[in-house]
This record gives C-alpha cells, structure tokens and sequence, in this order.
C-alpha cells in the first residue's frame, strides 16, 4: 500500500472495514474493559476481602485486589477463549496479527503493560493499542 492514508481502521492490516474480522472500535473496547474489571472488583470483593470504600491504611494490600483479579481473567482467558470475558461478551477477539495461536506469553506481556494504562490509550491510526503493537495482536469484531 502507498504512503496515502488510509480510509478505516485497519485498512493497511488487510482487515475488512465492517464486520466480522474488523478492528475492534473504542466503543466496544471501552465497554470490554468495564465488564472485566467490575468482573474484577467483585470477585476480589467475594474472595479476597477487598473492601472498596476502606482508607488505603486499611485497606492494606488488598486496594491492589481488582487489579490483581482483572490480570489474572486477561491472562487465563486471553489465550483459551481468544479474549477477556469482557472482549467476548461485546463481540470482539483477540487475534495474532498474520494469524495463529496467541501463545501463553503474549497475554503476560500485554496484560503487564495494559496494568500499567499508558499503551492502551496510545494508540495507531489501526486502532491498536502499544500494548498490542508490542506483543503482534489486533483486537477484533467476533
């Protein structure tokens, strides 16, 4: 493809511009990241005794609980089910780039980085965050 820009997300990928196979949009993506981490928040609060609304002195370690149990679904879900419950709940997948299988590293590496919030909200005119750049994955339309 020539250097002129391109007319969707995902163009210069060989994506379709709707549909299944499409970028994920920030829409559904936001709305992913919701689910997970409400997910998150109340299974920390059923089972790690995160107490939402404590002081941080007494809340201790667990203010780190929804953080933890939101990398752990990114991780364990991302490489079994092609994504978070929260991907697969608005439709979308995450998928390697030029195809196969994402591994068990790759969900490490870009759940550490999606953690740490900066990657996700840089993003290229695909719609792909660092965090994926980085690892060789796009998030797309199930």
């Amino acid at each position: 493809m020539s250097d002129t820009a391109q007319r969707y997300p995902g163009e210069r990928l060989g994506l379709p511009e709707t549909g299944p196979g499409s970028v994920g949009r920030l829409g559904r993506r936001i709305a992913a990241l919701f689910i997970d981490y409400a997910a998150a928040t109340i299974i920390a609060t059923a089972y790690l005794g995160f107490q939402q609304w404590a002081l941080p002195k007494e809340a201790g370690l667990s203010q780190f609980a929804p953080m933890i149990v939101f990398a752990v679904l990114q991780i364990v879900f991302i490489p079994t089910i092609g994504g978070s419950p929260g991907h697969r709940i608005v439709g979308m997948r995450l998928v390697m780039l030029h195809g196969g299988w994402v591994g068990l590293w790759r969900p490490i590496v870009r759940t550490v980085l999606l953690v740490f919030v900066i990657p996700a909200v840089i993003f290229d005119a695909d719609q792909r965050g660092l965090h994926d750049k980085a690892v060789g994955t796009v998030l797309i339309r199930a």
